[in-house]
């Protein structure tokens, strides 16, 4: 889909996230009406946008001058004008069921038929504000990195319910949008992005009140060492590189302690070896094993450009 079939987006709600999108959206050329109820929002949020805009530019990261930009964004006074010929309707309330409930029904009832509503929920599923919409086919969860302009990735949580072309047309807009989306396959709170950091917080917090390292350590160990690495690449492929023979060698030499570890923790969910070999089959379709010494060379080469990167700033 190309930026002729959805060139108007709705962005309700203008707080932290809210004012993301509005960028996302201006620099992928679309015309962006933002609407917030409180009237003191709306006069102070295109200030804030000009200024998030200029520290793009600083960084070399606009291709386009920060007027252009603002140019595409207006701020309105209703809901129905923001919701007036948009393609897509990003809402980014706060994370109160009752509140997407009432606010679900609203833009239900006035946006064009074939407007996509997607929520920029953090945890809450679709399922569980939605209801009995008419309109409830045409509803799905986009929940992004934060702030979605400098984290690409954003998860796409439709419900049971939700149309397979809505979720296609989905995909194409945010790709359209420069933004790296997944279907999540299955509604489930937190979704993967908050579960899989959630994990991490989890052990954190343990390995704190154990007394096993500071909260500082903790920081260090995920800056300058896990979050240095996934940064280039992510668990599943962290692991397959770290040892020769690729991430089936793996969970057969590290498994038992993964499991050990988590059954410490009460969490028994042990890597079977129908479940280590689907992940493994997932991996080998990325990667031959015959490329793996290559690909090797490939991560250390982009996380000595990344270090190299690092040291040359000094941000404090």
């Amino acid at each position: 889909m190309s930026n002729k079939l959805a060139t108007q987006a709705a962005v309700i709600g203008a707080g932290s996230i809210g004012v993301a999108f509005a960028i996302v959206f201006a620099r992928a050329k679309w015309i962006v009406r933002m609407y917030d109820p409180d009237t003191e929002r709306r006069e102070r949020v295109p200030e804030e946008i000009i200024g998030r805009l200029r520290e793009l530019d600083n960084f070399g990261l606009l291709s386009e001058p920060v007027d252009a930009l603002m140019g595409r964004i207006e701020i309105v006074a209703t809901l129905e004008q923001a919701a007036a010929g948009a393609n897509l309707i990003q809402e980014c309330a706060p994370e109160r069921v009752e509140l997407k409930e009432v606010l679900f029904a609203e833009l239900d009832a006035i946006a064009p038929v074939d407007a996509i509503l997607a929520s920029a929920s953090s945890a809450l599923t679709t399922s569980s504000f939605v209801g009995n919409l008419s309109g409830q086919h045409r509803c799905l969860v986009a929940h992004p990195g934060n702030p979605p302009y400098l984290i690409p990735v954003i998860e796409l949580v439709p419900a049971p319910f939700t149309s397979l072309d809505v979720v296609e047309r989905a995909l194409s807009l945010y790709q359209d949008c420069g933004l790296k989306p997944i279907v999540v396959k299955k509604e489930l709170e937190g979704f993967v992005f908050n579960r899989l950091q959630g994990a991490l917080l989890r052990e954190a917090y343990c390995l704190v009140r154990d007394g096993v390292a500071t909260v500082d350590e903790i920081d260090t160990v995920v800056r300058d060492g896990l979050g240095l690495r996934w940064s280039v690449i992510g668990p599943f492929e962290t692991v397959d590189l770290n040892t020769r023979g690729g991430i089936a060698s793996h969970a057969l030499k590290m498994g038992p302690a993964y499991e050990r570890m988590g059954a410490e923790r009460g969490q028994h969910d042990p890597w079977t070896p129908a479940l280590v070999e689907k992940v493994a089959a997932a991996r080998r379709a990325v990667l031959p094993i015959e490329q793996w010494d290559e690909r090797v060379v490939w991560r250390d080469q982009n996380l000595m450009a990344l270090i190299r990167n690092r040291n040359k700033a000094d941000f404090g």
